[in-house]
């Protein structure tokens, strides 16, 4: 009796989902390395906008549709999503390095259980429990109260990102028109989100840009595989797995951030510092093996993240 070989095209959405936290997981370190030639909120907002200009094309390709969802859902969407969530990372990362920022903007699933309860009237249950636990426990040691001392600036602005993450993903579970097509609602977002952050620029950052070779190698990782191929990815592997398994897939991407930022940028992580990243990943797994649940698989809230 011969042992059937694995199908090929079985393994395809499981690629697809690695090769996608790949790209947003090195991306930390790609935004580290950019505002170095350009103040975060200025590349947050060139990078938006370049990936609006990659990705109606790309549209125009796939034949999706381009009609503007409706603009009480789409316009708070974008806000929260792209002005809040994309520019306030970038604007962490200005303060702290690319690994801890990333850890810290990835609490996202942790905030989005506790806000689901008042919210979705959904209470925590479960794994949930020690997940909140380790979360807050980690960022305690990554934050280190007791001793009053370093700049706190760089980590709440990436907590406060993540916070405005998960109010997106609340908005988009409660308010999101029926049948809405990804592409469609990523570019609109990304239009009225961008907006914002031209607003946002235009208050604080002052508008100097050196146009190095690795600053627009930076902005265009950003727009074509950080953006464009991403959402391919990330709908393609959506469509062939259940959202669960898709969920759990993203949670590579702050542990890929950590790796890249160490062996790349020499970001070594303090001894509280570790123990709090280990700790907040733990919880992060935990949140996604619950979704795993046969119970949950459907309640799962999937990030729409470009990080």
């Amino acid at each position: 009796m011969t042992r059937e070989s694995p199908d090929p095209m079985a393994l395809l959405p499981f690629t697809a989902l690695a090769l996608l936290s790949l790209i947003w997981g090195y991306n930390w370190v790609v935004m580290k390395v950019a505002i170095a030639d350009c103040p975060p909120l200025l590349f947050a907002t060139l990078r938006v906008w370049v990936g609006v200009l990659v990705l109606i094309p790309l549209m125009l390709w796939m034949k999706r549709p381009l009609a503007m969802p409706a603009a009480r859902y789409i316009i708070p969407f974008g806000l929260l999503q792209t002005t809040g969530f994309v520019g306030l990372a970038l604007w962490a990362l200005e303060y702290d390095g690319a690994g801890k920022t990333a850890i810290l903007v990835y609490m996202m699933p942790i905030w989005l259980i506790i806000f689901a309860w008042p919210v979705l009237g959904e209470r925590l249950h479960g794994l949930q429990w020690p997940a909140l636990a380790l979360a807050l426990l980690g960022l305690v040691a990554i934050l280190r109260p007791w001793s009053f001392s370093g700049d706190w600036t760089g980590s709440l602005l990436a907590l406060l990102s993540g916070i405005l993450w998960a109010a997106s993903a609340l908005w988009q579970k409660r308010y999101a028109p029926p049948g809405l097509d990804l592409f469609n609602g990523t570019i609109w977002q990304s239009i009225f989100g961008g907006l914002g952050l031209i607003i946002l620029t235009l208050l604080i950052d002052p508008l100097q840009v050196h146009w190095t070779p690795l600053f627009i190698g930076a902005l265009l990782y950003n727009a074509i595989p950080g953006t464009a191929l991403a959402y391919f990815l990330w709908a393609y592997a959506l469509q062939k797995l259940p959202s669960g398994i898709a969920g759990m897939g993203t949670l590579a991407v702050p542990l890929i951030g950590v790796v890249a930022a160490w062996l790349q940028l020499g970001e070594r992580p303090g001894h509280w510092e570790g123990i709090g990243m280990v700790g907040i990943f733990i919880a992060l797994a935990l949140v996604g093996w619950q979704h795993l649940r046969p119970r949950n698989r459907d309640d799962i809230i999937l990030p729409t993240g470009q990080e």
